[in-house]
């Protein structure tokens, strides 16, 4: 079956997806930031196929997401290193390990996130840069930009008004990570 490209779609997930969506992509670029940088750790750290891991390597350099430097001449041997694109990817892996935690807990002690200062457990969540506020279901929605392509603007255009028929629970007030865990009393 061929793989069909996502690049030229109006859909800003699906154009990322274009260049991060296979999942050794994005287990490549956890490492990154844990500090790996060299083809043989990559390998040993993910027991990937070597050419599947310089097709992902390769993808990546094409799509900036990482940069690649030649740290021995003889024979040619290079580091891969997070670019500024890379580096605006760790929100992403944050909330993927945020997620994975709450909804597919591994058994026995997992990897979580704590304050470097107290040691306390952090549980991120998705704030406006601008504001501060958090982006809790109901107090946000999409909007088309400049650039919305003609097909995307009468979806978005939809948005409210499908959200607001959708269900009850799109009426009701917004629910904490824990309260959307729970059962609704009926």
């Amino acid at each position: 079956m061929q793989r069909k490209s996502f690049a030229g779609m109006p859909c800003p997930i699906a154009r990322s997806l274009e260049h991060v969506g296979e999942w050794w992509s994005i287990l490549i670029l956890r490492d990154a930031f844990r500090g790996v940088r060299r083809f043989e750790d990559f390998r040993e750290s993910l027991g990937v196929a070597p050419n599947m891991l310089t097709r992902r390597l390769n993808s990546l350099v094409e799509a900036g997401l990482l940069r690649r430097e030649l740290y021995c001449e003889h024979p040619p041997r290079h580091e891969y290193r997070l670019t500024e694109r890379g580096k605006d990817f760790r929100p992403v892996l944050l909330a993927l390990l945020a997620w994975g935690n709450r909804h597919f807990p591994a058994e026995g002690e997992g990897v979580m996130l704590v304050d470097t200062e107290s040691g306390a457990r952090i549980d991120p969540i998705l704030v406006d840069r601008h504001t501060g506020r958090a982006l809790e279901r109901g107090s946000y929605e999409l909007a088309p930009s400049l650039a919305a392509s003609a097909a995307t603007r009468p979806a978005l255009a939809d948005e409210p008004r499908r959200r607001k028929c959708a269900s009850s629970d799109a009426a009701s007030p917004a629910r904490s990570p824990a309260q959307r865990d729970q059962p609704k009393d009926r």
